[in-house]
């Protein structure tokens, strides 16, 4: 044997292979033992540190105090240098001659040494507490040593005479070895947490930060929650925090720091671009069109993301090239031991090729475990940066953009397609790790089979075209799918929010009908999907037995002297099984890219709309007025200017009034000050804070102190003297839990006026400079109006040292501005102060007459207003026409008058009764206090395991058949998979089949049959499941869909957010659509592919038999500590999501208000942390499946040892097939149990879905909606006679009665009024005639008919109600008059017509097929009124109901309506809920309702006589007497 350069260095041999490999003893020299198993640890220490350095450079903390243990660690590092020093001057003075190798050993263990007690050092200044590198050092250190651990041992026995050299070595290397193993041991533990840290430390901290390397390793740490969870369900107090460095303040910074760069980049380039434009100009609205806005390049967020995301991803990246090499070590192993079980060689090699597999594998598992975990917190971060991004984006989106996305579409971008990025991270890798695992199978492959690979590769290279086909029209599928999502979805928004107006108009089954046939095209482009996606896992299943098919019969059918043995057939299956994986991921891969970039593409549009112009108001500190605008043009982002020439300037400290007729563009003139519209041409200036009170007021979900407050410090004077001028203190007195009532989303539990006070009170609090007040004033009573103008507007009131700027319909306030402006058709048509109007006889003084013959001011104001002229207007001729005016108006005086049913009316105005408070607040009385206030109830999150009626419920709706038939078709393709197997494993054993070519081609034909049985079934049971989910899914929603709709109102809708039921219709369904039957199809396949692994080995290797039970059992209890755990943090997690989406869906309705007080940032962070809670449940349920992963992979890896050790042990009895058979089987499992777990857990958690679903189906219902057998008159109502006989009602179970019994009767065609103070239960009395309340006791009955007796919608579509708020629905305005399409167009038209609405709709291009907005946003407030009329004047019932319809409505809209109902309807039964006592004074009667009872009922001239009356008290409060 030849000398090796290494022997001289040494002095003995260096590498003897009959010493180590031929021999039943093996040992390693002790030259390489002292060589290389020294210098290859201290090269990987030097090599690694810069890793450790790089870790160290950006650790925040610093400074950890001295322990024990480091100090201990210090001292064995020491020893261990002095040692060594020591083992040096021993080489260097004694008198043998000494090999080179006993100088330079010595030297590089003193330098590492050295260099480690640095490293140590420095871990404990820069706060590290635990480090890797010195655990995995210290480790391997220990490894290498115990070889010579034998050796030396060894050679002291065998040691006849003293030899004080070998002597002094054998105890120095035992004292090394000692401290070595002292060292690795002591980094099992963790040092003291560091004395600085740059967050501060809490007692919820991440566990992971202060567990040592092993236990990160493995997740350990997680063992603790996993037992936690597995005790009792986990609640969000078992949680720990977020690690500091991916919470969102860390995050988002970085992200938008990068995507600034990327916008500022794109724009430069744009701007370029933009240079060859043309600009032409056009004349009539004198503006400049750029025609390039197609061509404008779009930023994109992806440069952005890999800057701020990249080097963990790399980091990630460089773990999974580890793990794809190792894979290939094991069918290198696997050759090893069939050649072994077929060969003589000693038993030691078997025993260590079986413990190598094991531990290859195991590094393996450790490898990918880390690597997903890596990944899967870069997906993290991208979510929490891209939301916060698309968040920040929709507070300053400019109106025109804002118009072309609904909440639900904003909602979706952070829902949808944020999650899409976090899916895909972890698959991104396969980009080049499939390709390259492929080239390595393949190369492999080769070295065996030859040029036949060829074949094989050629029919997956078939394949994936086929794929990619597939795939797109997936893709064009699912782009189809997300639209009509989106479609289904915000029509569902808009029911919801509308249903009780639904409700009352009974027009549920109209939308229901539209909901489905949305969900229709859904399920039709869901089946072709679900045919396809049969098709992609069909071809995938077959496509590993085509190839080795295809492969084989190639390999043997060129060559006679192929023979195909077991190495060859089995070494090449592994193999085959390994390009399995990453050629099922291509197409998986691929999809989800394509996914994701439609996704990336919906994100960069949305983060690319143009924002609003901070420049159109200047903040010009120099001005000499606060308000200026100057020859403002503007308009709402589209063509047509809505305000021309506005001329504007508001001095320091002055009251501004607005007025003019609806829609002459009064609140764009706000919004124009504030930045909202697009400046065409002049200049807004404005200087200052400002605070704003929009006409339609935003509430938020919070308490009523919050909305107050609104993020500035409490600050008790201020706040008790802003409720008081708001006229507050009652309505918060009236609350159940005071100020700290928490109101529902949009405000649910407060009337149109208190919502408006609560507004005002918010600017008021937020002591701005500048007022801008968008008729705060028109929802709220009379009375409570002046208290609130003198108290809060007036020259008297809390706001007279500000500038204030009011929008108004009430002329009585206007003698009390210092100038008015009058807007007329956009335009300013006049302005001055009150005096220099009234002597221009212009477009004022018209306005005030038309106002005068109006019927709705007070007495005491016309006086006012009389004595107003008479001191203001000099010419005669004026005077008299208004002398005229208010005769004329005397005349009606009966009629008029403005009521305040009872003192208390003055300040508050709840519509729904104080009961209608009550009822919202749940049913369990638990905490009295803090239950008092709570609105909404706790959303429920289901615990423990899934029920068993779950499923039950799901696989009967998925039908019976296909259920079996599913399972049935899996088996038998499972046993034709075991069977070609086995069969494969026969012919490489069979001597005949080398030489017979007939008996050769038999075992190919049997190989192929199988196949073909394989394919065939396959596909079969995919379609069966596909099919059946699909089914299942379709009926569901529909269940769903009908139960929401029939739930009752008070019981269901009023204590259930929005948003919650909405997640029912979006996420959930989806779940039930896409991911259960994916989940399903991929859990059966794993299941029955571990049970035909579990059956082939026990087959192949008896005696694995036993080994079942034991891992069965550890498997098992892994499993339900995981799952246990992993299903509760789902649910917490999708629990914490819904908050972000309400958040966010409430700031975009918000924003304008948001951005004039400027408190975006305050909004921005109250998102981000609601995306932090919802991380912190997000968090542990990645580590669960990591924890999982880690300990399954073993479990697997176990299974593995086993099936080559008991394959080893028993070569004697058994063939080198079965073993090659077991072994590569056994290789597949570790995979495929890691699978099942995480599918079946993925099942349950799916199954949720259902459950949720299964929940929501089940609500109580109201009654039937129309009964099958009744007899109801075709016209009854007839006469309209309604008689109320000792009726009582309760809002829900359990609360108090809010109608006492009360029985009264009104005659058909009667008028009759209904007053009575807040709480009084008028709200009560309407919803109980439409039964949205159901009685409680006595009945109701009209025209003879007991209405509790008739179907829902019968009844409720014979009567006719105005509600209160106007609701509308995105459609055609045709629809929203009559859904069902029962009237005749000119019917509509005369409706229209005596709605006052015929001009303005003449006036639309689209006419009565014009569309109206989510909400009807494209139409003013008065105009949503007149139509709530007009469906009125459609239905033309017997008997009308008018609800204070009156609120929300300037006076001319008013008078409209009150004037239309006098003529239309003068035949009908009219019952108004009324809110000025004016409009009822010609009623045939009134009743007067005082705390559920009626205390009066008569004529009011009669009511009127009678002194001691309530109702006259209640006249003379109003003046009217």
């Amino acid at each position: 044997m030849e000398a090796h350069p290494m022997d001289d260095f040494c002095g003995s041999r260096f590498w003897d292979q009959n010493l180590t490999w031929y021999t039943e003893d093996p040992d390693l020299t002790t030259c390489f033992q002292q060589t290389v198993l020294v210098w290859t640890p201290c090269a990987f220490l030097w090599v690694f540190s810069l890793i450790e350095l790089y870790y160290l450079r950006n650790s925040r903390n610093r400074n950890v105090p001295w322990s024990v243990l480091n100090i201990t660690k210090l001292a064995i590092v020491s020893t261990l240098i002095v040692l060594t020093i020591v083992d040096l001057i021993k080489a260097i003075s004694t008198d043998e001659a000494v090999a080179p190798v006993y100088f330079y050993t010595p030297v590089i263990k003193i330098a590492t040494f050295a260099f480690a007690a640095g490293l140590i050092y420095l871990n404990k200044f820069y706060g590290m507490r635990t480090s890797g590198l010195m655990f995995l050092f210290w480790g391997f250190l220990v490894l290498c040593s115990i070889p010579r651990c034998r050796t030396e041992a060894r050679a002291h026995q065998r040691r006849q005479e003293a030899d004080s050299w070998a002597d002094y070595h054998f105890a120095s290397f035992f004292i090394f070895f000692a401290g070595s193993c002292l060292m690795f041991l002591l980094n099992f533990v963790i040092d003291k947490a560091p004395q600085q840290t740059k967050y501060e430390i809490t007692d919820k901290d991440c566990p992971e930060l202060s567990a040592t390397f092993p236990s990160r390793l493995v997740f350990g740490w997680f063992d603790k929650l996993a037992w936690t969870g597995f005790k009792k369900p986990l609640v969000n107090d078992d949680l720990w925090n977020m690690k500091p460095e991916d919470a969102s303040k860390e995050v988002s910074p970085l992200f938008m720091k990068y995507w600034n760069e990327t916008l500022e980049k794109t724009y430069k380039t744009r701007k370029v671009h933009d240079v060859t434009s043309t600009a032409s100009f056009k004349k009539q609205s004198a503006r400049v069109d750029f025609k390039t806005i197609k061509t404008k390049k779009i930023a994109s967020i992806l440069p952005a993301l890999i800057k701020a995301f990249g080097p963990t991803f790399a980091f990630g990246s460089f773990l999974k090239l580890g793990q794809d090499i190792l894979t290939f070590a094991s069918p290198q192993i696997l050759r090893l031991i069939i050649n072994f079980v077929g060969g003589e060689e000693p038993l030691w090699k078997g025993i260590f090729y079986a413990l190598l597999l094991f531990f290859v594998a195991g590094t393996q598992t450790l490898f990918l475990a880390q690597y997903f975990n890596r990944m899967f917190f870069v997906g993290l971060r991208i979510r929490t940066a891209l939301i916060s991004a698309i968040y920040r984006k929709a507070l300053i989106i400019s109106n025109s953009a804002r118009k072309g996305s609904t909440v639900g579409e904003i909602v979706n971008l952070m829902a949808v397609d944020a999650q899409r990025f976090m899916d895909l991270t972890t698959y991104i890798n396969m980009l080049w790790s499939a390709p390259l695992q492929i080239a390595l199978a393949l190369f492999f492959l080769w070295e065996i089979l030859g040029p036949s690979v060829l074949a094989g590769l050629a029919v997956m290279i078939i394949l994936i075209p086929v794929n990619g086909v597939i795939a797109n029209k997936i893709k064009t599928l699912q782009i189809k799918q997300m639209k009509n999502k989106d479609e289904r979805v915000k029509l569902m928004n808009e029911v919801l929010s509308g249903i009780k107006v639904l409700k009352l108009y009974a027009w549920e089954p109209s939308f229901e009908q539209q909901i489905l046939k949305i969900r229709d095209k859904e399920v039709k482009v869901l089946k072709s999907a679900a045919y396809l996606n049969a098709g992609t896992s069909f071809i995938w299943s077959c496509a590993p037995f085509l190839v080795s098919l295809v492969t084989f019969a190639t390999y043997v059918m060129v060559d006679e002297n192929n023979v195909l043995n077991a190495t060859t057939a089995f070494v090449s299956l592994a193999l085959f099984n390994i390009l399995r994986f990453p050629l099922s991921m291509l197409p998986m891969l691929i999809s989800n890219m394509v996914q994701t970039s439609v996704s990336v593409k919906r994100i960069n549009k949305f983060l690319n709309q143009e924002e609003l112009d901070p420049d159109n108001v200047t903040h010009d500190e120099k001005e000499s007025c606060p308000l200026v605008i100057e020859d403002g043009v503007f308009s709402w982002g589209d063509d047509e200017t809505t305000l021309r020439n506005i001329n504007i300037k508001v001095q320091k400290n002055e009251l501004a009034a607005i007025v003019g007729t609806v829609g002459s563009g009064k609140s764009s003139v706000l919004s124009a000050f504030l930045g909202e519209m697009d400046k065409i041409s002049g200049r807004v200036n404005t200087i200052g804070k400002i605070a704003y009170v929009s006409q339609q007021a935003w509430i938020q979900n919070a308490t009523l102190q919050d909305n107050i407050l609104f993020g500035k410090p409490m600050d008790t004077k201020l706040y008790n003297k802003v409720i008081a001028a708001c006229a507050l203190k009652p309505d918060i007195e009236m609350l159940p839990g005071g100020d700290q009532t928490e109101i529902g989303e949009k405000g649910i539990n407060l009337s149109g006026g208190q919502k408006q006070r609560v507004s005002l009170a918010r600017a008021v609090y937020s002591d701005a400079d500048i007022y801008f007040l968008d008729d705060p004033l028109s929802a709220v009573d009379s009375h409570v109006g002046k208290h609130i103008f003198e108290q809060v507007i007036g020259e008297n009131g809390l706001l007279a040292k500000k500038t204030r700027v009011l929008v108004t319909h009430g002329i009585t306030y206007l003698p009390n501005t210092n100038v008015i402006y009058v807007m007329k058709d956009g335009e300013i048509s006049e302005s001055g102060s009150y005096q220099e109007l009234m002597e221009k006889k212009g477009a004022f003084a018209d306005f005030l007459i038309q106002h005068l013959q109006e019927v709705n001011e007070e007495e005491e104001d016309i006086d006012e207003i009389k004595a107003q002229l008479e001191s203001n207007v000099s010419s005669e001729e004026l005077k008299h026409k208004f002398e005229r005016a208010i005769s004329k108006r005397s005349r009606s005086g009966s009629t008029s008058s403005g009521g305040n049913e009872s003192f208390s009316r003055q300040n508050s105005d709840i519509s729904g009764s104080q009961s209608s408070l009550r009822r919202r607040t749940p049913e369990k009385k638990i905490p009295e206090e803090a239950q008092k206030n709570k609105l909404i109830e706790q959303e429920k999150s289901e615990t423990g395991s899934v029920k068993w009626e779950v499923y039950k419920h799901y696989l009967k709706s998925i039908g019976l058949t296909l259920s079996v038939a599913t399972v049935f078709l899996n088996m038998i393709f499972q046993g034709f998979s075991i069977g070609s197997n086995l069969w494969l494993s026969r012919w490489s054993t069979d001597e005949a089949a080398e030489n017979d070519t007939s008996v050769r081609d038999m075992y190919l034909g049997v190989y192929g049959a199988f196949g073909a049985g394989q394919v065939f079934t396959v596909l079969l049971s995919t379609l069966a499941l596909y099919v059946g989910a699909l089914s299942a899914s379709r009926i569901l929603h529909k269940q769903l869909l009908q139960n929401v709709l029939r739930a009752p109102l008070a019981s269901f809708f009023d204590v259930t957010p929005l948003g919650r039921i909405l997640n029912r219709f979006s996420k959930d369904v989806d779940t039930t659509d896409t991911d259960l039957p994916a989940t399903l199809r991929a859990w059966s396949a794993c299941f029955f592919g571990v049970v035909a692994t579990l059956v082939v080995i026990s087959i192949s290797t008896p005696i694995f038999a036993a080994v079942i039970v034991p891992i069965g059992i550890l498997y098992y209890a892994v499993q339900r500590f995981y799952v246990a755990t992993s299903r509760q943090l789902k649910r917490l997690e999708s629990v914490s999501r819904s908050p972000i989406y309400s958040h966010f869906g409430e700031s975009i309705q918000g924003a304008q208000t948001i951005r004039a007080y400027g408190v975006q940032d305050r909004f921005i962070v109250e998102s981000e942390s609601r995306v932090d809670f919802n991380q912190v449940c997000y968090f542990p349920s990645i580590i669960a499946n990591r924890w999982l992963a880690v300990r399954l992979e073993m479990v697997g890896n176990l299974i593995i040892l086993f099936a080559a050790l008991f394959a080893v042990l028993g070569r004697e009895t058994m063939n080198p097939g079965l073993v090659g058979l077991s072994v590569s089987y056994a290789l597949q499992i570790t995979q495929t149990l890691n699978w099942l777990v995480r599918m079946t857990s993925d099942v349950e958690t799916n199954i949720v879905a259902v459950e949720r679903i299964k929940e929501y189906g089940e609500t109580k219902q109201e009654a039937a909606w129309d009964l099958p057998n009744s007899n109801l008159p075709r016209d009854w109502p007839e006469q309209g006679r309604v008689e109320f006989q000792d009726f009582q009602v309760r809002y829900r179970e359990g609360l108090e009665l809010v109608l006492k019994g009360i029985t009264f009767a009104v005659e058909g065609g009667e008028k009759v009024g209904i007053v009575g103070r807040t709480g009084a239960g008028k709200s009560s009395l309407t919803l109980a005639l439409f039964r949205i309340i159901e009685s409680a006791g006595g009945k109701i009955v009209i025209d003879g008919q007991d209405i509790s007796k008739l179907g829902l919608h019968a009844l409720r579509s014979r009567l006719t109600i105005i509600p209160q708020d106007p609701v509308l629905f995105s459609g055609t305005l045709r629809i929203n008059l009559d859904p069902f399409n029962i009237h005749s167009d000119e019917d509509i038209w005369k409706a229209l017509e005596h709605a006052h609405l015929k001009s303005f709709v003449k006036g639309l291009t689209a006419g009565i097929n014009h569309e109206v907005s989510e909400g009807g946003e494209n139409l003013s407030v008065g105009q949503r009124q007149l139509i709530c009329l007009a469906r009125a004047l459609l239905r033309k019932t017997k008997v009308l109901i008018l609800d204070e319809a009156t609120a929300a409505v300037d006076l001319e809209t008013d008078d409209l309506i009150q004037r239309t109902i006098r003529t239309e309807f003068k035949d009908c039964t009219v019952l108004t809920i009324a809110h000025r006592l004016n409009t009822i004074m010609d009623y045939d009667k009134v009743i007067i309702l005082d705390k559920g009872q009626i205390s009066e009922f008569a004529a009011p001239s009669e009511l009127l006589q009678n002194k001691s009356s309530a109702f006259y008290s209640m006249a003379k409060d109003a003046g009217l007497v």
